[in-house]
């Protein structure tokens, strides 16, 4: 990393703007998502985050299904508005990664571990935020800009059908990237630091 994790946790913003400039090797993208795999805690390790790296004509094949998907559902005048979101902010980068949770590994932690069974479904959620979260920041960290977005659960057939995909895996998140292309405004932050965080000490 060239920053401090730190630096890089208070740089990593929300880019909608980018452009599919890819000055990464695919292979360093990849050695990332396998170092992320490796060093994300889960919880009672189950490890049940699954990582699908889209690049070229199948990060484009991903958006036009949304934008298929959608418009089956959204009226014509709104889909003309969602059409060039879609093409001008997340098909205009040069990858996307699918977040998915492997429901067989879920169940498998519920049988064996009844007393925490009702928990197991917020722990998955949460193990696949921590990978969500770590690899959004070291994408920026890389030079990318990206986003993260919830097409899920519409699109979860059609994905999983186009890239052969373990029927058990539950599609979380997409994270489209690419280069930056203009810089996003200043984060508000909606309360004082007072109102967000207490401290009980001696």
């Amino acid at each position: 990393m060239d920053k401090s994790f730190m630096q890089a946790m208070e740089h990593r913003r929300t880019y909608y703007h980018i452009g599919d400039e890819c000055s990464v090797e695919q292979g360093q993208i990849i050695d990332m998502l396998d170092r992320v795999l490796l060093s994300v805690p889960s919880a009672f390790n189950g490890q049940s985050t699954r990582l699908v790296l889209l690049m070229g004509s199948h990060h484009q094949m991903l958006w036009e299904i949304v934008k298929h998907t959608l418009s089956e559902i959204v009226p014509e005048e709104a889909m003309v508005r969602t059409r060039e979101k879609i093409d001008k902010s997340f098909l205009a980068g040069c990858g996307t990664i699918l977040f998915f949770e492997d429901r067989a590994v879920v169940e498998r932690q519920k049988r064996e571990n009844p007393k925490y069974a009702e928990s197991f479904e917020m722990y998955s959620a949460q193990t696949s935020a921590m990978h969500q979260f770590a690899i959004w920041t070291l994408l920026e960290d890389m030079g990318f800009g990206a986003s993260l977005q919830h097409y899920n659960p519409l699109i979860d057939s059609r994905v999983a059908e186009q890239w052969s995909l373990n029927a058990e895996w539950r599609l979380m998140a997409q994270m489209p990237f690419g280069t930056p292309l203009s810089s996003p405004p200043e984060k508000e932050q909606l309360l004082p630091l007072h109102h967000r965080r207490l401290v009980f000490t001696n």
